[in-house]
């Protein structure tokens, strides 16, 4: 029997199954939730130490695969990114509200470090500290 395909309104992707549709909707609570958790890894992937608890999640986010993950929740965030290599000297990366057009004008974060992981951790972090710092908590009155 073949699966049947549902159109998500909310992503305007194609989903297979219906309970795997309703379970990645996008709500203003499971984006906050997924916004907490984006903050909370890459914090503990920037924190100076030796535990092997940070060790585990460095390890988890200082890869390609890594940077997939945090590039796919800036995305959910609204944010694209621009990852550039400077030869030998380092990387560079930017991230920018989602659209068509990105200038160095319209750069949300930026942050140039050695490796690829490093320059995407720091840039995401600067870009969900200022998107924090601009949008209101919800939670006071």
């Amino acid at each position: 029997m073949a699966a049947a395909r549902v159109t998500a309104q909310w992503t305007g992707e194609r989903c297979w199954r219906a309970a795997s549709c309703e379970r990645d909707r996008v709500t203003p609570s499971t984006l906050a939730a997924a916004r907490s958790r984006l903050i909370a890894a890459l914090g503990f992937a920037l924190l100076d130490g030796r535990a092997p608890e940070l060790r585990l999640v460095r390890s988890w986010l200082s890869t390609w695969r890594g940077i997939g993950l945090i590039t796919e929740g800036m995305a959910r965030q609204d944010y694209d990114l621009q990852l550039t290599r400077y030869d030998a000297r380092g990387w560079r990366a930017t991230f920018y509200v989602a659209g068509m057009e990105h200038s160095a004008t319209n750069a949300t974060a930026s942050a140039w470090q050695q490796t690829p992981w490093q320059a995407v951790h720091w840039a995401a972090w600067e870009a969900l500290a200022r998107r924090q710092e601009s949008t209101p908590d919800e939670r006071q009155p």
